[in-house]
Protein backbone atom coordinates (compact mmCIF):
# COMPACT_ATOMS: atom_id res chain seq x y z
CA UNK A 1 0.00 0.00 0.00
CA UNK A 2 1.53 3.77 -1.23
CA UNK A 3 1.56 6.40 1.50
CA UNK A 4 -1.40 7.50 2.14
CA UNK A 5 -0.25 11.21 2.03
CA UNK A 6 0.38 11.07 -1.67
CA UNK A 7 -1.99 8.16 -2.73
CA UNK A 8 -5.13 10.34 -1.39
CA UNK A 9 -3.05 13.43 -3.19
CA UNK A 10 -4.84 14.84 -6.88
CA UNK A 11 -1.46 15.96 -7.42
CA UNK A 12 0.63 12.89 -6.38
CA UNK A 13 -2.17 10.16 -6.62
CA UNK A 14 -2.44 7.14 -9.29
CA UNK A 15 -4.14 8.87 -12.19
CA UNK A 16 -5.75 5.57 -12.84
CA UNK A 17 -7.74 5.54 -9.26
CA UNK A 18 -11.28 6.98 -9.64
CA UNK A 19 -11.04 9.27 -7.23
CA UNK A 20 -8.29 10.94 -8.09
CA UNK A 21 -9.97 10.65 -11.98
CA UNK A 22 -13.02 12.48 -10.26
CA UNK A 23 -10.98 14.91 -8.63
CA UNK A 24 -9.40 15.81 -11.85
CA UNK A 25 -12.97 16.08 -13.22
CA UNK A 26 -14.28 18.19 -11.23
CA UNK A 27 -11.78 20.65 -12.13
CA UNK A 28 -11.68 20.14 -15.84
CA UNK A 29 -14.52 22.81 -16.65
CA UNK A 30 -12.28 25.40 -16.13
CA UNK A 31 -10.12 24.33 -18.42
CA UNK A 32 -7.24 22.00 -19.24
CA UNK A 33 -4.92 25.35 -18.40
CA UNK A 34 -6.45 26.35 -15.18
CA UNK A 35 -6.05 23.48 -13.69
CA UNK A 36 -2.21 22.87 -14.76
CA UNK A 37 -2.45 26.68 -12.79
CA UNK A 38 -3.90 26.12 -9.65
CA UNK A 39 -1.48 22.97 -9.56
CA UNK A 40 1.51 25.12 -9.92
CA UNK A 41 0.58 27.58 -7.62
CA UNK A 42 -0.51 24.81 -5.04
CA UNK A 43 3.06 23.26 -5.57
CA UNK A 44 5.13 26.57 -5.40
CA UNK A 45 3.19 27.49 -1.95
CA UNK A 46 4.18 23.94 -0.35
CA UNK A 47 7.79 24.49 -1.61
CA UNK A 48 8.16 28.45 -0.37
CA UNK A 49 6.18 27.66 2.79
CA UNK A 50 9.20 27.66 5.94
CA UNK A 51 9.85 24.28 7.73
CA UNK A 52 7.86 23.46 10.89
CA UNK A 53 9.81 24.46 13.63
CA UNK A 54 10.31 22.98 16.68
CA UNK A 55 7.74 25.54 18.18
CA UNK A 56 5.26 25.16 15.34
CA UNK A 57 5.06 21.23 16.30
CA UNK A 58 4.42 21.55 20.26
CA UNK A 59 8.35 20.74 21.17
CA UNK A 60 10.43 22.07 23.56
CA UNK A 61 12.68 24.93 22.63
CA UNK A 62 15.65 26.55 24.56
CA UNK A 63 13.80 29.51 24.56
CA UNK A 64 11.10 28.17 26.23
CA UNK A 65 13.02 27.09 28.83
CA UNK A 66 14.99 30.46 29.11
CA UNK A 67 11.49 32.36 29.21
CA UNK A 68 9.98 30.13 32.10
CA UNK A 69 13.32 30.62 34.02
CA UNK A 70 13.68 33.86 33.97
CA UNK A 71 9.56 34.45 34.63
CA UNK A 72 9.89 32.01 37.75
CA UNK A 73 13.07 34.46 38.88
CA UNK A 74 11.36 37.20 38.58
CA UNK A 75 8.46 36.12 41.15
CA UNK A 76 10.60 35.12 43.18
CA UNK A 77 12.70 38.29 43.41
CA UNK A 78 9.39 40.25 43.31
CA UNK A 79 8.12 38.17 46.68
CA UNK A 80 11.75 38.11 48.05
CA UNK A 81 12.12 42.40 47.54
CA UNK A 82 8.69 42.62 49.31
CA UNK A 83 9.13 40.50 51.95
CA UNK A 84 12.44 42.31 52.62
CA UNK A 85 11.29 45.37 53.22
CA UNK A 86 7.33 44.70 54.94
CA UNK A 87 7.31 41.19 56.81
CA UNK A 88 10.77 39.85 56.81
CA UNK A 89 8.99 37.69 59.86
CA UNK A 90 7.34 35.43 57.09
CA UNK A 91 10.68 33.69 55.75
CA UNK A 92 9.73 30.99 58.14
CA UNK A 93 5.79 30.49 56.50
CA UNK A 94 8.27 30.39 52.92
CA UNK A 95 10.19 28.04 54.44
CA UNK A 96 7.89 25.75 55.17
CA UNK A 97 5.63 26.23 51.80
CA UNK A 98 8.59 26.53 49.61
CA UNK A 99 9.77 22.81 50.90
CA UNK A 100 6.31 21.11 50.79
CA UNK A 101 5.64 22.58 47.18
CA UNK A 102 9.37 22.14 45.93
CA UNK A 103 8.46 17.83 47.28
CA UNK A 104 5.30 17.92 45.31
CA UNK A 105 6.38 19.07 42.49
CA UNK A 106 9.30 16.91 42.04
CA UNK A 107 7.19 14.23 42.07
CA UNK A 108 4.25 14.74 40.17
CA UNK A 109 4.55 13.51 37.13
CA UNK A 110 2.88 16.28 34.79
CA UNK A 111 4.43 19.71 35.59
CA UNK A 112 1.68 22.50 36.96
CA UNK A 113 2.59 26.18 35.79
CA UNK A 114 0.66 27.18 39.09
CA UNK A 115 2.16 25.02 41.99
CA UNK A 116 5.80 25.47 40.11
CA UNK A 117 5.05 29.10 40.39
CA UNK A 118 3.52 29.70 43.68
CA UNK A 119 6.73 27.65 44.56
CA UNK A 120 8.80 30.26 43.27
CA UNK A 121 7.01 33.14 45.58
CA UNK A 122 7.09 30.70 48.54
CA UNK A 123 10.80 30.62 47.94
CA UNK A 124 11.08 34.47 47.62
CA UNK A 125 9.30 35.04 50.88
CA UNK A 126 12.17 32.89 52.23
CA UNK A 127 15.06 33.95 50.59
CA UNK A 128 13.84 37.56 51.22
CA UNK A 129 13.60 37.37 55.06
CA UNK A 130 16.69 34.99 55.34
CA UNK A 131 19.24 37.61 53.32
CA UNK A 132 17.47 40.26 55.29
CA UNK A 133 19.27 38.91 58.42
CA UNK A 134 22.48 38.30 57.01
CA UNK A 135 22.82 41.65 55.67
CA UNK A 136 21.81 43.47 59.02
CA UNK A 137 24.40 41.65 60.68
CA UNK A 138 26.63 41.62 57.86
CA UNK A 139 26.45 44.41 55.14
CA UNK A 140 27.26 44.01 51.72
CA UNK A 141 27.04 40.32 52.35
CA UNK A 142 24.33 39.43 50.07
CA UNK A 143 25.41 41.43 47.23
CA UNK A 144 28.56 39.50 47.16
CA UNK A 145 26.26 35.75 47.79
CA UNK A 146 24.03 36.93 44.72
CA UNK A 147 27.31 37.62 42.20
CA UNK A 148 28.96 34.76 43.67
CA UNK A 149 25.80 33.25 42.60
CA UNK A 150 25.85 34.25 39.07
CA UNK A 151 29.31 33.59 38.81
CA UNK A 152 29.20 29.92 39.83
CA UNK A 153 26.28 29.72 37.08
CA UNK A 154 27.92 31.35 34.52
CA UNK A 155 31.29 28.92 35.19
CA UNK A 156 29.18 25.67 34.93
CA UNK A 157 27.51 26.80 31.73
CA UNK A 158 30.65 27.32 30.37
CA UNK A 159 32.59 24.22 31.15
CA UNK A 160 29.06 22.25 29.90
CA UNK A 161 29.18 24.28 26.63
CA UNK A 162 32.95 23.81 26.38
CA UNK A 163 33.12 19.96 26.97
CA UNK A 164 35.41 20.30 29.82
CA UNK A 165 33.02 18.46 31.97
CA UNK A 166 31.14 15.60 30.51
CA UNK A 167 27.77 13.84 32.16
CA UNK A 168 28.38 10.27 31.53
CA UNK A 169 26.87 7.79 33.85
CA UNK A 170 29.84 7.62 36.20
CA UNK A 171 29.85 11.21 37.06
CA UNK A 172 25.99 10.86 37.15
CA UNK A 173 26.53 8.28 40.22
CA UNK A 174 29.22 9.94 41.64
CA UNK A 175 26.99 13.00 42.33
CA UNK A 176 24.01 11.04 43.16
CA UNK A 177 26.61 9.58 46.17
CA UNK A 178 27.95 12.54 47.08
CA UNK A 179 23.97 14.53 47.19
CA UNK A 180 23.03 11.57 49.26
CA UNK A 181 26.48 12.13 51.70
CA UNK A 182 25.61 15.71 51.97
CA UNK A 183 21.92 15.11 53.12
CA UNK A 184 23.18 12.72 55.32
CA UNK A 185 25.73 15.10 57.12
CA UNK A 186 23.82 18.21 57.20
CA UNK A 187 20.73 15.76 59.01
CA UNK A 188 23.34 15.21 61.41
CA UNK A 189 24.28 18.29 62.10
CA UNK A 190 20.41 19.55 62.04
CA UNK A 191 19.95 17.08 65.01
CA UNK A 192 23.20 18.80 66.86
CA UNK A 193 22.13 21.82 67.10
CA UNK A 194 18.36 20.92 68.11
CA UNK A 195 19.83 19.09 71.10
CA UNK A 196 22.55 22.11 71.79
CA UNK A 197 25.53 19.87 71.15
CA UNK A 198 29.06 21.16 69.94
CA UNK A 199 27.63 25.28 69.60
CA UNK A 200 27.91 27.29 66.43
CA UNK A 201 25.05 29.19 64.97
CA UNK A 202 25.27 26.68 61.78
CA UNK A 203 25.57 23.68 63.88
CA UNK A 204 28.86 21.98 65.23
CA UNK A 205 29.76 20.45 61.88
CA UNK A 206 29.00 23.84 60.15
CA UNK A 207 30.94 26.17 61.63
CA UNK A 208 34.83 27.66 61.76
CA UNK A 209 37.66 25.65 59.15
CA UNK A 210 35.22 22.47 58.68
CA UNK A 211 32.03 24.54 58.34
CA UNK A 212 34.62 26.77 55.37
CA UNK A 213 35.45 23.05 53.82
CA UNK A 214 31.53 21.83 53.72
CA UNK A 215 30.85 25.01 52.09
CA UNK A 216 33.01 24.70 49.50
CA UNK A 217 32.23 21.11 49.30
CA UNK A 218 28.37 22.25 48.87
CA UNK A 219 29.04 24.81 46.32
CA UNK A 220 31.48 22.74 44.19
CA UNK A 221 27.99 19.54 44.45
CA UNK A 222 25.65 23.05 43.71
CA UNK A 223 27.97 23.41 40.39
CA UNK A 224 27.85 19.48 39.16
CA UNK A 225 24.27 19.72 39.54
CA UNK A 226 23.94 22.50 37.71
CA UNK A 227 26.01 20.65 34.60
CA UNK A 228 23.32 17.62 35.07
CA UNK A 229 20.35 20.57 34.60
CA UNK A 230 22.26 21.46 31.53
CA UNK A 231 22.77 18.08 29.93
CA UNK A 232 18.88 16.97 30.82
CA UNK A 233 17.66 20.33 29.38
CA UNK A 234 19.83 19.27 26.07
CA UNK A 235 18.40 16.02 25.85
CA UNK A 236 14.98 17.03 26.33
CA UNK A 237 15.26 19.60 23.60
CA UNK A 238 17.07 17.07 20.93
CA UNK A 239 14.77 14.53 21.59
CA UNK A 240 11.69 16.70 20.75
CA UNK A 241 10.32 16.38 24.40
CA UNK A 242 6.92 18.13 24.63
CA UNK A 243 6.81 22.11 25.38
CA UNK A 244 4.89 21.72 28.61
CA UNK A 245 8.33 20.12 30.20
CA UNK A 246 9.94 23.53 29.86
CA UNK A 247 8.02 24.39 33.16
CA UNK A 248 9.88 21.10 35.06
CA UNK A 249 13.12 22.39 33.49
CA UNK A 250 12.50 25.97 35.33
CA UNK A 251 11.68 24.51 38.27
CA UNK A 252 14.98 22.37 38.56
CA UNK A 253 17.08 25.38 37.45
CA UNK A 254 15.58 27.42 40.19
CA UNK A 255 16.15 24.73 43.01
CA UNK A 256 19.45 24.16 42.19
CA UNK A 257 20.22 27.94 42.06
CA UNK A 258 18.38 28.78 45.39
CA UNK A 259 20.29 25.52 47.10
CA UNK A 260 23.94 27.47 45.41
CA UNK A 261 22.52 30.78 46.61
CA UNK A 262 21.94 29.76 50.36
CA UNK A 263 25.35 27.84 50.15
CA UNK A 264 27.41 30.59 49.24
CA UNK A 265 25.29 33.22 51.76
CA UNK A 266 26.40 31.03 55.07
CA UNK A 267 30.23 30.52 53.65
CA UNK A 268 30.75 33.92 53.10
CA UNK A 269 28.86 34.70 56.01
CA UNK A 270 31.72 32.16 58.17
CA UNK A 271 34.39 33.98 55.83
CA UNK A 272 33.41 37.16 56.85
CA UNK A 273 33.65 35.80 60.86
CA UNK A 274 29.76 36.52 61.18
Amino acid sequence: MSNPVFSNSPVFGDPNDRRNRARAQAGAGNGAMATQTIDAVTLDKMYEAPSATARDTGRLTYDDVIIKTAGLFALLVVSAAVTWTLVPGLWVVGAVVGLVLGLVNAFKREPSPVLISLYAVAQGVFLGGISLYFEQRSPGLVVQAVLATFAVFAASLFLFRSGRVRVTPKFTRWLIVALVGYLVFSLVNVVLMIFNVGGGEFGPLRSGPLGIVVGLVAVGLAAASLIVDFDSIKRGVEMGAPRKLAWSAAFGLVVTLVWLYLELLRLLAILRGD
